[in-house]
């Protein structure tokens, strides 16, 4: 900086004089002075200042008076005003106050496609079906293969035979003269009631006499086919079966299966064993069969 603008300009120093009074003072030059003309003055008391032309950056003229530019001072100096705490670290961005507290709003995630939904609504269900179902069969047969099997003792035709799986006894045999009845619902029967006294070697001829009997009352068929005609020996009880079949001319009844069996009894009675199956089917005369053959 100049030393010219460093000079103290007022007050005057003691031993300067007091401005004259005449006269108007004129910018940088001496007080009191006339103005410029072509006759050379007398020189004056008072220092005068050389005319300087303004600056054209100011921020440059500021150099020399308050440091560095402004320009090149550093952004991160400390404010002025004590801080508070109040300012935020990181410069905001464009989001609501509760966004600043609570976090920043987070993206939904993506709907699942509605097909996908279905198909997992789908598939849980027939899991849940299948699991249902495999457990109610799997109670039944173990209700079936735990349950002892039925055993019908008709004291009054001398006999006892034990029934297959899935039969069941009836209270009243549907012909007049039986004892006992099992049946396989409307598929198979087989009833049990006490004959009259027949001596061995006249089984054959009993047998078939009821057969024939049974044939016009239960069958009525328009052609009957003997399919068996033997003795057997049915739990140390000889005996003698005869089994026949009857077929319909018309296209509603189904062929139907009848067996009959006469047993000896010890006290010199027997007893008479009749099985139906409508419609004849093999696992109805296997299961009749089978309950004839295990009697005792």
């Amino acid at each position: 900086m100049d030393d010219q603008w460093t000079r103290r300009v007022w007050p005057p120093a003691e031993d300067e004089s007091a401005p004259s009074t005449q006269g108007p003072t004129r910018p940088y030059g001496a007080p009191g002075g006339s103005p410029r003309s072509s006759t050379p003055s007398a020189p004056s008391q008072w220092p005068t200042r050389p005319y300087r032309e303004p600056d054209r950056n100011p921020e440059e003229s500021l150099t020399g008076l308050y440091g560095a530019p402004v320009s090149e001072r550093s952004r991160v100096d400390r404010p002025v005003w004590p801080s508070l705490g109040l300012e935020s670290p990181e410069p905001e961005d464009d989001l609501p106050p509760s966004a600043r507290r609570y976090r920043a709003p987070e993206t939904p995630p993506r709907p699942m496609p509605r097909w996908l939904r279905r198909l997992l609504v789908g598939g849980l269900a027939l899991v849940c079906s299948a699991a249902v179902i495999g457990a109610v069969v799997v109670t039944v047969l173990h209700r079936a293969e735990s349950a002892p099997p039925t055993v019908i003792h008709d004291q009054i035709a001398g006999v006892a035979y034990t029934l297959p799986p899935e039969w069941r006894e009836g209270v009243v045999a549907p012909v007049t003269g039986f004892t006992s009845v099992a049946a396989h619902g409307d598929s198979a029967t087989v009833m049990a009631r006490p004959g009259d006294r027949v001596d061995p070697p006249n089984l054959r001829s009993a047998v078939i006499d009821l057969s024939d009997l049974y044939t016009q009352l239960l069958l009525h068929g328009d052609k009957v086919e003997v399919l068996d005609d033997r003795a057997v020996t049915v739990g140390g009880r000889p005996g003698h079966t005869r089994a026949v079949r009857a077929e319909y001319t018309d296209v509603v009844n189904e062929p139907a299966f009848m067996r009959v069996t006469l047993l000896t009894r010890p006290d010199g009675g027997s007893t008479v064993l009749l099985g139906l199956a409508h419609p004849d089917r093999p696992q109805s005369r296997a299961e009749i069969e089978g309950l004839m053959w295990g009697a005792r």
